[in-house]
């Protein structure tokens, strides 16, 4: 029988924790060895035995979390929003003392939300406009989201290399957030309702015609499949990868 990774979920009680606590414990290859809340000890995984982590805890927490497993080598996959360049360049420097031990930081999880971004960074060097539409549960804390800050730095980083000048508006006056927030030159729009969970488009226009990317989580149950691909993934990727992409054969 092959030995089955220790796994330790940060952030149980919440409600992608609470998803991700019953993915792992169902998953054959893997074995749930902790489910940790806000007042836990960061101890108990070393009492547990676990190989990886799972932090989907708050802002406030991840990094001492990440870094608390790091140290010890610890292989840790996030999902907790929170990290800046700052913070990621703290946590690059940490793992060149643990050269074997590996970190994906994802801004969403769902499959079908990164292949979306990926097709919207690919397809927005060839239309004159961008924009972006990402809609969420009203509980959420941070806006825009972590998923609309990555895919609009990917659209500028290729629009970049592509040497397109910036969308064309012609605004001069208007209402504070009418047009956005300015991500790296693209304008993000965010949304707020009771009843939705998380989803985002991407609309991209050129003259006479426009192509609209989108995605749709109904449940959080969605986000499950790509948790696991990272928690199979992490130890084969050592150091730190940003976007659950970096584990996906994207370049066919």
């Amino acid at each position: 029988m092959t030995e089955q990774l220790a796994v330790a979920v940060l952030g149980a009680a919440g409600r992608m924790g609470s998803e991700a606590v019953k993915a792992i414990d169902a998953a054959p290859d893997l074995d749930l060895v902790a489910a940790l809340g806000r007042h836990d000890s960061l101890d108990t995984l070393v009492a547990a035995g676990a190989q990886c982590i799972v932090d989907l805890s708050v802002p406030d927490a991840t990094l001492a979390n990440v870094t608390f497993a790091v140290e010890r080598g610890i292989h840790a996959v996030v999902g907790t929003t929170g990290w800046d360049d700052a913070s990621l360049d703290r946590l690059r420097a940490l793992l060149t003392d643990q050269p074997a031990t590996g970190v994906l930081i994802a801004p969403n999880f769902a499959l079908g939300s990164v292949l979306a971004t990926a097709f919207a960074a690919r397809a927005a060097r060839y239309f004159e406009s961008v924009e972006i539409v990402e809609l969420h549960h009203p509980d959420k804390v941070d806006a825009p989201s972590g998923t609309a800050v990555r895919t609009a730095n990917l659209i500028a980083q290729t629009r970049r290399e592509a040497g397109l000048p910036a969308s064309p508006d012609a605004t001069t006056s208007g209402r504070d957030g009418a047009r956005g927030a300015d991500v790296d030159g693209i304008r993000v729009h965010s949304v707020r309702l009771r009843g939705l969970v998380a989803h985002q488009e991407v609309l991209l226009g050129g003259v006479g015609e426009q192509l609209t990317i989108r995605h749709d989580s109904y449940h959080r149950e969605s986000f499950m499949p790509g948790v696991l691909l990272g928690v199979r993934g992490v130890a084969s990727h050592p150091g730190l990868t940003v976007g659950l992409d970096g584990y996906l054969d994207l370049e066919a």
